[in-house]
């Protein structure tokens, strides 16, 4: 009989419901920080951009122990997943979702369940897991907590009647009967009891939570006594071990030292078995992994020692290696190229990792731990086609990759087709968007220019709209800036996939054209000056620029060659105003998702560790009015 109970839980919720902060408090209630001086927040978020973008990127897990939390005084180990909100990272939220046996669903007080909402519960329903409702900032001074728990379980009823499989929709209607949450994580108090909009629960702790956790969610389904089976749900690395392969144990028991059957699959999916040894066996206790003998069926471990371990893999009994099912995700939707520096400035923007060779193993890399992109090879040896779920999944990686010392060349992200029934299909997104009333008609219109359609609008009470559309992904490739500058900053969108449809025709680019270098040289200030009423600039004077750059952005829809290095012309008359002061507009400085939006289809960004610049993709003006002349050409025969 075990000493040791376990509960293996995913907390899920859109961005910045809090999920983080409240595995924080769950874990300094359980003492994990008991010799930190200083306790860190958002601990879980580790990652230098997780902590810049203020967004869980990868699912990370923990384990909180209770002592004689248990039946009969046994000690209770709650493995939590704490998992992306974010709909680009829905990889990681699926490969989470195949670790745990429920799911808690924080909802934020006032916004109530969004986008990223319905795509996990969708999952963890499908499923038939228990899902626990645990409406968060309930001392939000805006809080609506009794609109945003019948939201919730409106969802959950909406969502269960889509559900193909009977057995699944009664269990998912079956979810109304649990008992709700009502919780302040950064407080650190939860609570069973509604405490009123704009309060905080009326306890001291979690307790509440903790007590509920144990009573609702089952116990893994797991046989202590059967032939090992543990599934590969993640990887990590270490300098020291190797790679590291994160297993949910099913069966069995894994032991330091053993040999295990590996079955594990190759490109085109056929399976193999090797007999591999456990080198190392870790399990987790709060953030940290510590060496142990044995972990059985039911927990959650790390193991090293089998060099190309993939997630998806199962370790099995050698006498009897059964294979678990495989982790499979939804398809990727949008695509983009990454490859070498190709510019003129190749080298000069302080990056190390140069050639073809690297980057392709970077690539290759990434492969391993993240089951939602691929990478497809392109009619260059030195670019690859990268397909990923969304745009900010891949600007994540290729600014992950520029800080590691990468010079790239990526091109425009694009949408991943399919031909369904001999007709051209490509992927949508139900995208909701929250605005002051006053920007409603811009906001329309913008949407309309993308082939949006509008599936509703409904005024919240107050000055603000909630709108709901269906758009080509397409049509949201670059909307966020322009979004964000439409609605002065207030506007919130987000969107989660709705599959495929049938291609819905041209959708016209950006309004602006590009101001493009025709010559390499130093930018002048003198030559700013002359063109500032042409458009803005991204660039100072003094900085350097090489034919096919782009500069700045056109106040017209088409594309100019300027020069960009021009010099006044020295006499020996001195004018009037000779040493008037020059002043210029500040160039704008592109950020690495603004240069990706701005980038125009015969365009790539150019990203180096010390600067990102856009430029065209043919350098040479001539050699590009020559391709435009081919595809006018192509496209007429």
């Amino acid at each position: 009989m075990s000493t040791t109970e376990f509960r293996n839980v995913a907390i899920v919720a859109h961005v910045d419901h809090g999920k983080t902060t409240l595995v924080d408090a769950m874990l300094r209630q359980s003492g994990a920080f008991e010799e930190r001086a200083e306790p860190v927040d958002r601990v879980m978020d580790s990652g230098d951009l997780e902590k810049e973008k203020g967004i869980t990127i990868l699912a990370k897990n923990t384990a909180i122990r209770r002592k004689g939390a248990g039946k009969d005084g046994a000690d209770l180990v709650i493995n939590v997943i704490d998992t992306p909100g974010h709909a680009d990272f829905g990889g990681e939220v699926e490969r989470a979702l195949s670790m745990v046996d429920g799911v808690v669903l924080l909802v934020d007080a006032s916004e109530g369940p969004l986008p990223q909402t319905r795509f996990v519960l969708g999952k963890a329903l499908a499923a038939k897991m228990p899902v626990i409702i645990v409406v968060n900032k309930t001392d939000r001074p805006d809080a609506r907590i009794d609109e945003v728990v019948d939201e919730s379980q409106d969802l959950l009823l909406e969502l269960a009647s889509t559900i193909e499989d009977p057995e699944a929709a009664e269990a998912a209607e079956s979810l109304l009967d649990l008992p709700v949450l009502y919780a302040s994580g950064r407080e650190g108090k939860a609570s069973t009891e509604n405490p009123g909009n704009g309060n905080a629960p009326d306890t001291e702790n979690l307790q509440d939570l903790f007590d509920v956790l144990y009573n609702v969610l089952p116990e893994p389904s797991a046989d202590l006594d059967g032939p090992l089976q543990a599934h590969v749900t993640n990887l990590d690395s270490s300098s020291f071990l190797g790679r590291i392969g994160l297993v949910r144990v099913h069966a069995g028991s894994l032991k330091k030292g053993q040999q295990v059957a590996w079955i594990h699959y190759d490109s085109e999916g056929n399976q193999h078995t090797k007999t591999a040894k456990i080198a190392e066996l870790l399990r987790t206790v709060g953030v940290n992994r510590v060496p142990t003998d044995e972990v059985i069926a039911g927990d959650i471990a790390a193991i090293s020692g089998i060099e190309e371990i993939m997630i998806g893999d199962t370790l099995a009994d050698p006498e009897n290696p059964v294979a678990l099912p495989r982790i499979t995700v939804d398809e990727p939707a949008i695509a983009m190229t990454i490859g070498v520096n190709t510019s003129p400035m190749a080298g000069r923007g302080g990056g190390d990792k140069l050639t073809a060779r690297v980057v392709k193993a970077r690539l290759d890399q990434e492969l391993i731990g993240n089951v939602s992109i691929k990478v497809l090879p392109t009619e260059r040896p030195d670019a690859w086609e990268v397909q990923g779920r969304g745009e900010m999944a891949l600007s994540i990686l290729v600014e992950t990759m520029r800080r590691e010392g990468f010079e790239l060349t990526v091109g425009k992200p694009q949408v991943v087709t399919r031909t369904i029934d001999g007709k051209l299909h490509e992927p949508y997104e139900h995208i909701v968007i929250d605005v002051p009333a006053e920007f409603q008609g811009a906001i329309t219109q913008l949407l309309a220019a993308r082939k949006g359609q509008m599936l509703s609008m409904d005024n919240t009470g107050t000055d603000w709209v909630r709108m709901e559309f269906s758009v080509p992904a397409r049509g949201l490739i670059g909307f966020r800036t322009t979004f964000m500058t439409e609605t002065r900053g207030t506007g919130i969108a987000n969107h989660y996939s709705e599959g495929y449809k049938p291609w819905a025709g041209e959708i016209k680019g950006r309004a602006s054209g590009s101001l493009v270098a025709d010559r390499t040289g130093q930018i002048t200030a003198y030559a700013l000056q002359q063109l500032a009423d042409r458009g803005s600039f991204f660039v100072e004077p003094g900085t350097q620029a090489y034919e096919g750059m782009v500069v700045g952005a056109n106040n017209r829809d088409e594309d100019m060659d300027i020069n960009i290095t021009r010099e006044k012309k020295l006499t020996n008359m001195r004018s009037a105003n000779a040493d008037a002061t020059v002043t210029l507009a500040k160039a704008r400085n592109l950020t690495l998702d603004e240069a990706m939006e701005f980038c125009g289809q015969d365009e790539c960004v150019e990203v180096t560790p010390e600067v990102i610049r856009v430029r065209k993709a043919i350098l040479n003006a001539t050699e590009r009015g020559r391709a435009r002349s081919r595809d006018k050409q192509r496209n007429k025969g």
